[in-house]
């Protein structure tokens, strides 16, 4: 798929078949966020794999937006190491940039995928951190639920004009 392409036809995709995803496929999607950018090439993130029905179902009890994972193949948490990168706001951009090629590559692969964000809201913070046994260090960013679309969603243009400026506001 041409990036473009990707780019301008990839949609959140929330309903899932509940087949399971490979290991190669799932392999693709974490090639892809490591690749994304990193400020000052720190490298701070950290991804977890949620197979387990169990896991995927404790979390989409507390997270109300993860309704979704269940049904899903997998659940990628990504996740930021403070010890690595200490200024905050580049640990959230880096994490951000890995979650972004990994919905593309998902979105590449033919897969659905959804970014249900974690970070900053204290109690999804909290809950994760207590159901994946995290070290105090890692901060879990967002979770991406990927499996196979139970239904396709059209792409829209969202190209605004409007809030283009040039050299100044």
């Amino acid at each position: 798929m041409d990036i473009f392409e990707a780019i301008n036809t990839r949609r959140s995709i929330r309903k899932f078949t509940g087949e399971v995803i490979s290991d190669e496929e799932i392999k693709t999607i974490l090639k892809a966020g490591f690749q994304a950018p990193s400020a000052h090439n720190m490298q701070p993130r950290e991804f977890i794999v949620l197979k387990d029905k169990e896991v995927l179902e404790a979390m989409a009890q507390f997270h109300p937006y993860a309704k979704m994972l269940p049904n899903a193949g997998c659940g990628i948490v990504v996740c930021g190491d403070k010890n690595l990168q200490t200024e905050f706001g580049f640990l959230i951009s880096d994490c951000s940039a890995s979650l972004e090629n990994m919905l593309l590559a998902a979105h590449g692969l033919g897969l659905g995928a959804v970014w249900c964000g974690i970070y900053p809201k204290d109690d999804l913070m909290k809950s994760t951190s207590e159901l994946l046994n995290l070290p105090e260090n890692i901060v879990p960013v967002g979770v991406i639920a990927v499996g196979k679309k139970a239904h396709e969603v059209n792409p829209r243009d969202r190209y605004n004009e409007s809030k283009v400026h040039y050299d100044r506001w």
